[in-house]
């Protein structure tokens, strides 16, 4: 065995555990701790074989096994337990040395405490990890912020055990400080939106063209060997092929219809009013999510009348599949589109420099939202980094053409119909919105300048102005 580990883990529940066997399967001697040592023991005892671990029941034990500059990662539940954590291992490190939080952290969290530890002259780095256990066992999506400096030492070894993708590993340095976990936050909120509009994409087929789930099941299979190819239109048809064992119904069926949320959707949101980018269509998934879950509003408005049409007819049924399959990429693109934009502002507040093209490359692998059309987001980032939104590249401009005839009938079938839609619809209004010669924020301004003075500019003069709309109705200059 080594004399020391080349790097170690502490936190050793699902994610930490299958993260610390993943570095030992690649050859990385690692250091493992966990605050109840049965946990730290078990894994050894099972998986000692897959690597070199150096098992520690103190923490002290734990960093002392470490070669330096130490290298350790933290796997515990984000906020107050990872403050603990630090604060714990800060003082038995020495100048140089990398602390790494692998959670799903708030990126202003992340700023902070780099912030703190480089004082000390230590390393702080602040990695999105996603693709669940299965990815962080066989190579997940990794996302590090922090110094340039440190992804020197940690970079070899975190690509190592990432995802590849055409030999490529699914990891990069994304950017100092919060800029890792910022972008993991944002990865989350669009895995939000995938997931509602693919949800949406399946009542349509079912409440809408009277399609059964394991016919659906069929159809996403069929999308998942075109231009819809992905980890979640994968795994979508295998669920709806699934069949409950105790009572032969489809599984959709026994399923409470009440989807949860752990917060990195509600995040990317808030972020995203505060930075004023519209995420709209994130923001309906989370939105979707939380009515899912208001079993009471709910019970209270199944009264509430609804349209007389409920179905489509047999022929119109089965052309509907292949619109709503337009609608569902026309809607990705949208979704993807104001996710980048979000990662683009954040970039630009904090001066983090993010390659939105190299983010689309780790994203192609190992995470859940990865798909094979993130190649043609990458071609469109590498053509124009500096682009202000995906729709305008060639290829995704000619598709969203191509698309918005169906796009269209979905959604005003979903309307006639009664089975909401909230993602599909607000992906064309954000399209539509963004086309359009003129908005009705015109009306908003004079709206506003007549209840509250709050001013208006003109589209023929610069300057801002004001009507004296309780007077003669003259415009004078603002001040």
């Amino acid at each position: 065995m080594a004399e020391q580990a080349r790097i170690g883990v502490t936190g050793l529940a699902v994610m930490g555990r299958n993260l610390a066997r993943n570095l030992a399967r690649h050859g990385h001697p690692v250091a493992l701790y966990n605050r109840t040592p049965a946990r730290t023991r078990s894994l050894v005892e099972e998986f000692g074989s897959e690597g070199e671990f150096h098992p520690a029941e103190s923490l002290k034990e734990f960093v002392d096994s470490l070669e330096r500059p130490r290298r350790i990662i933290i796997m515990v539940k984000a906020g107050a337990p990872t403050d603990a954590v630090i604060d714990e291992l800060v003082p038995l490190l020495e100048p140089g040395d990398m602390v790494v939080d692998g959670g799903n952290a708030d990126y202003r969290d992340t700023r902070r405490r780099e912030k703190a530890l480089r004082q000390q002259g230590l390393h702080f780095v602040g990695s999105g990890i996603s693709g669940g256990e299965e990815g962080a066992l066989n190579g997940p999506s990794i996302m590090p912020g922090g110094s340039a400096e440190s992804y020197e030492s940690l970079g070899p070894i975190l690509e190592d055990i990432a995802a590849k993708v055409d030999g490529v590993p699914c990891c990069t340095h994304v950017g100092p400080d919060g800029a890792g976990h910022f972008v993991k936050m944002v990865h989350n909120g669009i895995e939000y939106s995938d997931m509602q509009l693919i949800a949406e994409a399946y009542d349509l087929l079912r409440h809408a063209a009277g399609k059964r789930p394991g016919e659906i099941a069929e159809i996403f299979r069929t999308w998942n060997s075109g231009r819809l190819e992905s980890y979640l239109v994968e795994i979508t048809a295998e669920v709806l092929a699934h069949t409950d064992a105790e009572t032969g119904k489809p599984f959709v069926d026994v399923v409470l219809d009440q989807a949860g949320q752990k917060g990195t959707g509600s995040w990317t949101v808030q972020n995203a009013l505060e930075f004023g980018v519209p995420v709209s269509g994130i923001a309906e998934a989370v939105f979707a999510r939380s009515l899912s879950g208001s079993a009471e509003l709910r019970a209270a408005s199944r009264g509430l009348p609804g349209p007389a049409e409920t179905w489509l007819d047999s022929a119109a049924s089965d052309r509907f599949a292949d619109d709503v399959e337009q609608a569902l990429y026309a809607s990705k693109i949208v979704a993807y589109a104001q996710g980048f934009n979000l990662i683009q502002a954040g970039s630009k507040e904090f001066g983090w420099d993010i390659d939105a093209g190299a983010m689309a490359t780790i994203w192609r692998g190992g995470c859940i939202i990865r798909a094979s059309f993130l190649n043609r987001i990458k071609e469109a980032f590498d053509s124009e980094p500096g682009r202000p939104t995906l729709l305008t590249d060639a290829h995704f401009a000619e598709a969203l053409g191509n698309a918005q005839a169906a796009w269209r009938r979905v959604v005003s079938t979903a309307a006639q119909l009664g089975v909401p839609a909230p993602g599909f619809s607000a992906a064309l209004a954000y399209y539509d919105a963004l086309r359009a010669e003129r908005l009705p924020a015109a009306l908003i301004q004079g709206q506003r300048d007549f209840f509250g003075a709050h001013t208006y500019k003109r589209v023929d003069t610069s300057g801002s102005f004001h009507t004296l709309w309780g007077g003669d109705r003259s415009e004078i200059p603002a001040d």
